[in-house]
């Protein structure tokens, strides 16, 4: 089988996963960027250089015209995958997101395509005014063309199925961003001290100095370190620049993938406040939420639906009323070491569920159906 994703496939946790999953039943083929992950499964590694200003503006206007077959099939990606793959034969195609549904279909041949949709890519960055110019028509054009025709379709949560749905007429199987379980303990609360933890990419649609704000609302017991891959270095300097004055936040370097768990182990409350700016961070179950729970850590949000859903039912944190730093922290507040070793206690119950192990299940038994 082949496995299609324009990401750095090392990179990319959900991929990653499939292909670990897969590859004991099945010969695997991955194809994306970077270089070949330590997996044993063939690897082609895309071509994707950077775009001068010309191109990119070359490439605009055949999106503001409608011309979406052009743009897609001479983007280099796209060519270089053709190239490569192009004379080889499947019995079942991953396309991993909507932009490599179009590929997965032509490289299928007559073998079935399955679809994983990691966002709900029409309305992905829908908050951004150039880019719903740019790409919201294209990519709901792509939806609507390829999705019916997918012999099998998955994606992170109920509230983006649900849309899908809704919208295109096709019910996506829900595949949970969880890593596998990580078989760890919670370590001990230290009496007079409630260490947080967030990390993941330093994106500026994420708003995270809203929790830099929320420091200033916690007393001395709690402390903050952010551990932030470098995606927008300009964004990463003005967090540093509006933490400088709290000597209680930190940033330390990013560990590799596998070893989040076990570094996030060591602290007590992993937080996340994702202001729904879009329709994706609206209904945002994110690795993070699982990667908390897997390193057994209380858990500490914003009133975002699918992650308080999952949260109230395990009893493993606290979901502030509102995504106002003020409102998280008083949250927060209340909290004392007898109920932080309680919220780590709920996740170490809940990692035996949440996590890889259940929701691959439904990934195999799906793809032994197709095939």
């Amino acid at each position: 089988m082949l496995i299609i994703s324009f990401s750095v496939i090392q990179s990319d946790p959900r991929v990653m996963r499939q292909t670990h999953l897969l590859k004991g039943d099945y010969q695997v083929t991955i194809a994306g960027y970077g270089s070949k992950p330590d997996v044993r499964a063939d690897f082609v590694q895309l071509q994707k250089g950077p775009a001068s200003l010309l191109k990119k503006a070359y490439w605009a206007g055949k999106l503001l015209i409608g011309a979406f077959d052009s743009y897609y099939w001479n983007q280099e990606q796209v060519q270089s995958a053709v190239r490569l793959l192009g004379g080889k034969r499947f019995d079942l195609v991953i396309a991993n997101d909507v932009s490599s549904a179009p590929l997965a279909f032509r490289l299928a041949g007559e073998a079935p395509v399955m679809v994983d949709a990691h966002e709900y890519s029409p309305r992905e960055f829908e908050d951004k005014r150039l880019w719903r110019m740019l790409f919201g028509r294209y990519i709901n054009d792509l939806c609507a063309r390829y999705l019916p025709r997918a012999a099998s379709m998955t994606t992170v949560c109920r509230g983006i199925a649900d849309e899908y749905s809704r919208v295109y007429g096709v019910r996506p199987l829900v595949i949970h961003n969880a890593p596998v379980h990580q078989c760890l303990a919670p370590t001990p609360v230290v009496e007079g001290r409630i260490r947080l933890i967030h990390h993941g990419a330093a994106i500026r649609s994420r708003h995270l100095a809203v929790m830099i704000e929320m420091m200033g609302y916690l007393d001395q017991r709690f402390s903050l370190d952010f551990m932030l891959m470098d995606s927008d270095s300009a964004y990463l300097l003005e967090l540093r620049e509006a933490a400088k004055g709290d000597p209680r936040i930190r940033f330390i370097p990013p560990v590799p993938m596998p070893e989040i768990c076990l570094h996030l182990n060591g602290y007590d409350i992993g937080v996340f406040l994702l202001p729904p700016v879009n329709f994706n961070y609206e209904h945002a179950l994110p690795n993070k939420f699982f990667e908390f729970v897997q390193a057994c850590l209380g858990v500490a949000i914003g009133p975002s639906p699918e992650m308080a859903n999952l949260l109230r039912a395990y009893e493993c944190g606290v979901v502030a009323e509102s995504f106002a730093a003020r409102s998280l922290a008083a949250s927060l507040q209340q909290l004392d070491t007898e109920a932080v070793t309680a919220f780590k206690q709920a996740s170490h119950a809940a990692a035996a569920e949440l996590n890889y192990e259940h929701d691959g299940e439904r990934l195999l038994s799906e793809v032994a159906r197709l095939v």
